[in-house]
């Protein structure tokens, strides 16, 4: 599996901050765009995500007229039209840290896996061509769900881990500048982060997932949950489009970062979780995401799959699933487990 994984050979500076993070969401890359076409953005799942995260990070946001802080000129427009006159009485509104990070879907897949970036080697002139294409194409995804988000009142910033210092190390992340995420939450901002093209200490370059990163900032900064907003409804104990596919409503993670099914039980209780990864997926697909989030649970933070632009999306990010998960709520939950 090439992809770079959590373990550090340079850690973070401990960051503190004035009002703790309360979720870290990732926008799954096959949620948000329509993975099977080139660079195409699923407008619909992508416009109701961002709804439910206004309505989850902003108290009392389910009224009143929406504000939106895209000024850009708009398609099929001739002028810039912004509501400025509108924020000069608004009331400051009170929210709770958020931050996004999101996968790249049929953005960036393509030409990092069609020119090697992710095995490395920069001076060879298709990988370094590639290491171009691939971030010109991940970063053209984050402006677009910075707008998106922008659009619904959340005061979001692009951030790309190639232009923050993250890199790695044969993989494994070297070195990972928390400071300007940090300055950004303390400013009431709202960081949008993305799987990008790194430079590698050994490898010249590679890919550094969104799921990595995410576990990365949960380590730092400590949140209360964490949110993994997929294409499908959670984690299944097979691809979901084989026969028979049953949901896995609770995994459990132990102290050594072994991770099993509590809920439901399964005939064979130890069977392991078949996944699939499509062919120019460079960053491990669904087995990364469990790898990762089981890292997340074991450090006490509740991590929630679930299927994007959903009503039970919207429950996970609203922070009303901890304990006992309801037996109408649809997805998956990775928990630590001192068993």
């Amino acid at each position: 599996m090439e992809v770079s994984n959590t373990k550090q050979q340079h850690q973070s500076a401990s960051i503190s901050l004035t009002k703790p993070v309360r979720c870290i969401v990732k926008l799954g890359g096959a949620a948000i765009t329509c993975k099977n076409e080139l660079e195409t953005i699923n407008e619909e799942n992508l416009k109701t995500v961002s709804s439910q995260l206004r309505q989850s990070m902003t108290t009392g946001s389910n009224s009143g007229e929406v504000l939106g802080m895209d000024w850009s000129k708009q398609p099929g427009e001739s002028e810039i039209s912004s509501p400025i006159s509108d924020f000069e009485d608004r009331p400051v509104v009170d929210s709770s840290p958020f931050i996004v990070v999101h996968g790249a879907g049929s953005f960036g897949h393509f030409q990092a896996s069609k020119s090697g970036v992710h095995k490395g080697g920069l001076y060879q002139p298709l990988v370094k061509a590639g290491f171009v294409a691939t971030r010109i194409s991940v970063t053209k995804l984050n402006l677009e769900i910075v707008r998106a988000l922008a659009r619904e009142g959340i005061p979001s910033v692009g951030m790309s881990p190639f232009s923050c210092g993250w890199s790695t190390r044969e993989r494994n992340i070297a070195s990972a500048d928390l400071s300007a995420v940090a300055k950004a939450i303390e400013s009431g901002l709202v960081p949008v982060l993305h799987g990008d093209a790194v430079l590698d200490d050994l490898l010249d370059c590679t890919i550094l997932s969104g799921d990595v990163i995410i576990s990365n900032l949960a380590a730092h900064l400590k949140p209360e949950y964490v949110v993994f907003l997929t294409d499908v409804p959670g984690v299944y104990d097979r691809p979901p489009s084989e026969p028979n596919a049953v949901l896995l409503r609770e995994i459990a993670v132990g102290k050594d970062g072994s991770w099993s099914i509590e809920k439901p039980t399964l005939q064979n209780k130890n069977k392991q979780v078949e996944t699939s990864v499509a062919a120019h997926d460079t960053t491990g697909g669904m087995l990364t995401k469990i790898s990762e989030a089981a890292a997340i649970a074991k450090l006490g933070i509740d991590v929630y799959i679930v299927e994007a632009a959903t009503s039970h999306a919207l429950r996970a990010l609203s922070g009303e699933l901890k304990g006992n998960l309801p037996d109408d709520w649809l997805g998956t939950v990775i928990r630590f487990s001192n068993k």
